[in-house]
């Protein structure tokens, strides 16, 4: 599998464009592999990981087509992690013959993506076979702890930590006996997320996990570096890294990690890797 990151940023983007913080201004200054988008990413080229807000100015950004997604799995429905717009622009409604699109979410983030739609969804949102039509849509609600196959993925449903009146995901993404788990936006796992991992059994090869605290105080739905670490270690302890595992700090905070360069450097000293914007990983 290929892991292309389209977005490695936290909420606001890297650097804030409303923000003078040192971190922000030094971003510009310096630009490259400094300059986030919001979170998103791209997995061999048809299974995408969120409807994230900034994916048509990262498809262009990295010269990347999004003709062949055919699943789209989606980790929650915050407004940096789902703008149910896309589904529009990739419809028939705006001229695109596309693959018919197979959308996993929670029953949550479809009402949310649903009610943002407004006027191009029924009652029945979503789910009504209508709107699967005219949007070339297949729904798919999804439930913590669900395994289920997209085509030849098969993907498995992790409870995060992270927010209140919402049910947000991590994704385990096996295929051909390689395994990666997509894990942006989560505290440290709650004991039903270990229990997962525990029954699933198997080892991965690519972490990407939330880093959203960098250097600052410990939180509950974000993770800062020394929690990242912490994480980690459980993982290793649970024997769930495969022996030569990468492992990639993700889901960055403008307020809370330095420039590009300076982060990894540190996270060198700490044993892992720093995703960036066009960051292509192969497991």
């Amino acid at each position: 599998m290929e892991l292309l990151f389209l977005g490695t940023a936290a909420s606001e983007g890297y650097p804030n464009a409303f923000c003078a913080c040192a971190n922000c201004d030094r971003a510009r200054a310096v630009g490259g592999r400094s300059l986030r988008k919001r979170s998103a990413a791209l997995i061999d080229g048809e299974l995408l990981c969120d409807l994230g807000p900034d994916l048509m100015a990262a498809a262009i950004a990295h010269g990347v087509s999004l003709a062949g997604v055919r699943w789209c799995i989606q980790t929650h429905a915050h407004h940096d992690h789902l703008d149910p717009a896309h589904l529009i622009s990739r419809s028939p409604h705006c001229g695109v013959d596309a693959p018919l699109l197979t959308y996993y979410a929670t029953h949550g983030a479809l009402r949310l993506a649903a009610s943002r739609l407004g006027d191009d969804v029924s009652l029945d949102g979503l789910l009504d076979p209508e709107v699967g039509r005219r949007l070339n849509l297949q729904v798919c609600p999804v439930e913590p702890g669900e395994t289920f196959q997209a085509g030849p993925y098969r993907i498995i449903a992790v409870p995060a930590a992270h927010g209140r009146g919402i049910s947000p995901l991590l994704y385990i993404i096996e295929r051909d006996g390689r395994a990666i788990i997509y894990a942006t936006d989560t505290g440290p796992f709650p004991d039903l997320a270990w229990d997962v991992l525990r029954v699933w059994g198997g080892t991965l090869d690519l972490v990407v996990l939330d880093h959203t605290f960098g250097m600052k105080e410990r939180s509950s739905g974000h993770l800062n570096a020394e929690q990242f670490r912490e994480q980690i270690a459980r993982m290793r302890d649970e024997r769930l890294l495969a022996s030569e595992c990468r492992v990639v700090a993700h889901h960055l905070g403008h307020h809370s990690n330095p420039d590009h360069e300076t982060l990894v450097a540190m996270a060198a000293d700490w044993g892992y890797e720093v995703a960036y914007d066009g960051l292509r990983v192969t497991v």
